[in-house]
């Protein structure tokens, strides 16, 4: 399993798991139905959760990409990736369109 994680800040986590989506199904990656969840924290405020498994072309499970949306603006993400089903060369490439796409939001630790 090959996991990616990223931190950004001043992204809606609605567009980042839109954009996210959107990159793996061109990947040829398969997403499946996605589940969100709002909670409410106790400032009044919400953060989103997302999780969407992933599937390769046969239909097996092979990911899962999970985002977390926090009440002061960060949005985190999660991205899983089986490299037994999905080509190292997909898995990378994947990662470096996220890279381009989303670098300027990403908080470095």
């Amino acid at each position: 399993m090959v996991q990616l994680k990223k931190t950004y800040r001043g992204l809606n986590p609605e567009m980042l798991y839109d954009e996210v989506r959107d990159l793996v199904l061109r990947k040829g990656i398969n997403a499946a139905q996605a589940r969100l969840q709002t909670y409410s924290v106790q400032s009044g405020a919400t953060q989103s959760r997302v999780t969407l498994p992933l599937h390769d072309a046969d239909g097996r499970e092979c990911g899962s990409l999970h985002v977390l949306g926090s009440a002061g603006g960060d949005a985190r993400m999660t991205i899983d990736l089986d490299d037994q089903l999905i080509p190292s060369d997909t898995i990378q490439s994947l990662y470096a369109d996220i890279d381009f796409l989303l670098g300027s939001y990403e908080v470095k630790w």
